[in-house]
C-alpha cells in the first residue's frame, strides 16, 4: 500500500478529486483546472467517455447485475443512436459538429459521440489528469469534526489499479462524485421471479439481438430503451411481448405494434411460473424463453463514506441542495451529472463551473439552513405534484437549468437548443421507428445552424 497526503494548500487554489471521465467528469475536470486546482481524474476503464465507452464483451457480467461490483460500467447496446439531435447535445463552446469521414448523421450512433468526448479531452488538455483504469474503492473526512472550517475539511480516497492490485492513499481538499447512474440494473419485484429457471437479464448487459432469435421473448419496461430493444428484438425473435404499466402507450409505438405481427403489449407481470409460463395482470399467459428487463438503474455510491450525510433513499439521492451540494459536506463534496430528463452536457458545466468558482472562494453557498430550507421545499413541491420519490431527478423542465444557471452568471439555455429538443421528442412520440432520421423541422435547423455558436467547431 502507498499513501501519499499532501499538505493542505491555504491558498485558493485546491487539490481535487473527479470521480470517472465521462461527459459530467471531463467538464468538471476542464473547469477545475480553468479555475487554477490541481485536479486527478479517476476512471475505472482504460479510456475516457464513461457510458459512452461502448462494452461489448458482458459475458462475465451477472446477467441481473446483482454483484456488489460491476465488471461493465456502460449499459450501451451497439445500435443506439441518440434520442436528441447532435446541436443540442454539444457544451456551450464546444459544438457537437459534423466531422468528414466519420458519422454524420444528425442522430449519430453512439460511438460518434465517444469520438466527441475525445476530441474535447484533446483540444483542452485534460488527458494529462487522468489515471486510467483506476477504481475509487472508498472515500471519506479524514476530520469528521462537524464544527471544522468548510475550507479545511479533507477527504481520504483510496483507490485500486486494476491491472496490479497496487492500492494507493491520498488526501485532497475535494472531492467530485462524477461515477454516473447508468450501471446498477433495478430490477421489479415480481412474484416467483426466483424460482423462473429460463434466462433473465438487464438491459445493462444487452448488446445484440441476435442471440434471442426465434425465441420468445419478454421485455419488461416500456421506457425508450425498452421501445428501442423491442423494436430491434422483433425482426429476429419468434414474438416479442412488451410488458407496460398502461395500454394507452404514444402513438409511434402502437404504429410500429401494428405493422408487426410478432409484436404484442400486455399490462404489467403478475407471476413467473417454474415451467416457463409468463402471466399477467389481466390473466393472460404466455410461454417466453428470455425476459429482458429494461427497468432502469438504481443510483449508487458504494466508495461513499458519508456518516449518513448522503444517503440514496428509493433513488432520491440526498439531502442535496440543487442536486449537486450536500449541505452537511459542501463545498468539499459535490456532485455532477445526477439530474436526469434535460439537456445535460451544458447542465452539467454549469454545475461545473459553480464548483471550481466555489472552491476558488470566487462565490459562496447559502447558509445550511437556507439549503435545508431549499432542499424540503423541493421535496414537498414534488410530493404535491405527485411525482414519485423514484424520480426526484427527473427535472423535465427547461426553466430548472436556466436558473440553476443564475447561481453563477452561466448563459441560459438558448431558444434554439430547446425549440430542437422538443421538435425531436414530438417527433418521437408520433414516429418512433423513424423520427430520428426524417423531421419536419428543417427550417429551424437551418437557421439554428447559422448562429455563431457552431462556427467554434470550425476552429477545433
Amino acid at each position: 500500500m502507498v499513501l501519499v497526503i499532501s499538505e493542505p494548500i491555504k491558498s485558493q487554489s485546491k487539490t481535487v478529486c473527479v470521480i470517472g471521465a465521462g461527459p459530467s467528469g471531463l467538464v468538471s475536470a476542464r473547469e477545475l483546472k480553468k479555475e487554477g486546482h490541481k485536479v486527478v481524474v479517476m476512471e475505472q476503464n482504460d479510456d475516457v467517455g464513461g457510458q459512452w465507452l461502448y462494452q461489448p464483451n458482458v459475458e462475465e457480467e451477472d446477467p441481473l447485475g446483482k454483484t456488489k461490483t460491476l465488471k461493465v460500467h456502460s449499459s450501451i447496446y451497439s445500435s443506439l443512436r441518440l434520442i436528441s439531435p447532435r446541436e443540442v447535445m454539444g457544451f456551450s463552446d464546444f459544438p457537437f459538429t459534423t466531422k468528414e469521414g466519420r458519422d454524420t448523421r444528425r442522430f449519430p450512433g453512439h460511438e460518434e459521440l465517444w469520438l466527441y468526448l475525445k476530441d474535447f479531452c484533446e483540444v483542452f488538455g485534460l488527458r494529462e489528469m487522468i489515471r486510467f483504469n483506476v477504481r475509487v474503492e472508498f472515500v471519506g473526512m479524514v476530520n469528521d469534526d462537524k464544527d471544522i472550517d468548510d475550507n479545511m475539511k479533507r477527504w481520504m480516497v483510496k483507490s485500486v489499479e486494476k491491472k496490479t492490485g497496487e492500492v494507493v492513499e491520498e488526501v485532497f481538499d475535494a472531492v467530485v462524485v462524477a461515477s454516473g447512474h447508468y450501471s446498477y440494473p433495478r430490477l421489479p419485484s415480481i412474484k416467483g421471479m426466483d424460482l423462473w429457471k429460463r434466462k433473465q437479464l438487464h438491459s445493462h448487459i444487452y448488446r445484440v439481438p441476435d442471440p434471442f432469435r426465434d425465441e420468445v421473448v419478454v421485455v419488461v419496461g416500456c421506457s425508450m430503451s425498452g421501445q428501442d430493444i423491442s423494436i430491434e428484438l422483433v425482426e429476429v425473435a419468434k414474438e416479442v411481448h412488451l410488458s407496460a404499466k398502461s395500454l394507452d402507450v404514444p402513438p409511434g409505438l402502437s404504429k410500429v405494434i401494428s405493422r408487426h405481427h410478432n409484436f404484442h403489449l400486455h399490462l404489467e407481470i403478475e407471476s413467473l411460473e417454474e415451467d416457463g409460463r409468463v402471466i399477467f395482470v389481466d390473466g393472460s399467459c404466455i410461454v417466453a424463453d428470455t425476459i429482458l428487463y429494461c427497468t432502469g438503474y438504481w443510483y449508487k455510491f458504494p466508495f461513499l463514506e458519508s456518516k449518513g450525510r448522503v444517503e440514496v433513499d428509493d433513488n432520491r439521492v440526498g439531502p442535496l441542495f440543487e442536486h449537486t451540494f450536500s449541505p452537511f459536506l459542501s463545498p468539499s463534496l459535490s456532485f455532477v451529472g445526477i439530474p436526469r430528463k434535460l439537456i445535460g452536457f451544458p447542465f452539467f458545466e454549469s454545475q461545473a463551473k459553480w464548483i471550481a468558482k466555489l472552491l476558488s472562494g470566487k462565490t459562496s453557498l447559502p447558509s445550511f439552513d437556507d439549503m435545508m430550507q431549499s432542499i424540503s421545499d423541493f421535496y414537498l413541491a414534488r410530493d404535491a405534484a405527485g411525482i414519485p420519490k423514484r424520480n426526484t431527478h427527473d427535472i423535465c423542465d427547461f426553466n430548472y437549468c436556466d436558473k440553476y444557471a443564475d447561481y453563477i452568471g452561466f448563459p441560459h439555455l438558448e431558444e434554439w437548443r430547446k425549440e430542437l429538443c422538443m421538435s425531436a421528442l414530438l417527433n418521437s412520440i408520433e414516429n418512433l421507428e423513424s423520427y430520428r432520421d426524417s423531421w419536419d423541422d428543417d427550417d429551424l435547423l437551418q437557421e439554428t445552424l447559422q448562429d455563431p455558436y457552431f462556427a467554434q467547431g470550425t476552429t477545433t
